[in-house]
Order: C-alpha cells, then sequence, then structure tokens
C-alpha cells in the first residue's frame, strides 16, 4: 500500500462538476492499493500518515502531526501511484489491486483514519469515480510512505 501525502492549506474533491469533499489545514493522501494488500496495511498506514511530524511548530521545525494541529484529512484513491513505466511509453497497472479487492481496503483505510483523528476530520473520494482534485499544497510539502509489505 502506498500513499502520497500533500501537506495543504485546503483541498476539495468534485465530482461531474459538484463539490463532494472539501477540507482546510491537514493532509490530501493520495491511496495506492496493491495485489496481496490487506487490512493491516490499512491500520498501519492509517496510524503513519496521521503520525507523520510534517507541520511545524513553534520554532518552525516539521515536529507536529495532523492530529497535533488539529489538522483534517481528505483520501483519494489512486490506483496509477502503482504504475510501471520501466518498459514502453504506456504504463502497466498490473501491481494495482482490482476493484473489487482495493474498495473494501479503501474504505478500511478511511474508517482506520476516523478512529485515529476523528470522524469529522476525514472526508473522502468517491472509489472508481473521475474526480477533478483541487489543492494548496503548503510548503510545499510532498511525501511517499509505504506499509511495510
Amino acid at each position: 500500500m502506498r500513499a502520497l501525502i500533500q501537506r495543504v492549506s485546503s483541498a476539495s474533491v468534485s465530482i461531474d462538476g459538484q463539490m463532494h469533499s472539501r477540507i482546510g489545514k491537514g493532509l490530501l493522501i493520495f491511496l495506492g492499493i496493491r495485489t496481496g494488500d490487506s487490512e493491516k496495511e490499512c491500520d498501519y498506514l492509517a496510524e503513519k500518515c496521521a503520525s507523520l511530524r510534517i507541520f511545524e511548530d513553534a520554532q518552525d521545525k516539521m515536529n507536529l502531526s495532523v492530529k497535533e494541529v488539529n489538522g483534517s484529512v481528505l483520501v483519494v484513491s489512486q490506483f496509477t501511484l502503482y504504475a510501471d513505466t520501466r518498459k514502453g511509453n504506456r504504463p502497466s497497472f498490473v501491481e494495482a489491486a482490482p476493484p473489487q479487492t482495493a474498495e473494501p481496503l479503501y474504505e478500511r483505510f478511511v474508517v482506520s483514519m476516523q478512529e485515529i483523528i476523528g470522524k469529522d476530520k476525514v472526508s473522502s473520494g468517491v472509489f472508481r469515480a473521475m474526480m477533478d482534485v483541487s489543492l494548496i499544497n503548503d510548503g510545499p510539502v510532498t511525501v511517499i510512505v509505504e506499509s511495510k509489505n
């Protein structure tokens, strides 16, 4: 499981021109799920993302987590994080979990994040929907976090 995390001042997801989710200060997490991932990876990665110290403290050091700054999280499914571009010019997505496996794990990750930082602090996109994602990257700060497996 792979998360591309962006520290944001704000982020939102629109579907068919309609606002679906919006957050202020916090994390935009693009979540990729690989064949073989399980609920164990969801829980591990959610805790890792929620505890990642990428917000500034009073001394302007990246020393605080999204939990500690009372921030929000927006989770967006992103199977293309498992694109293999080593051969040719067309990416292969054979490592990405099929939708019937990935969707329940995506939902589990969202629930895990809600349990860690609060249900009212976590928003999400819609699995398999064509989404317009808008964000203001704060920093910019972008980090990739992977499950242990």
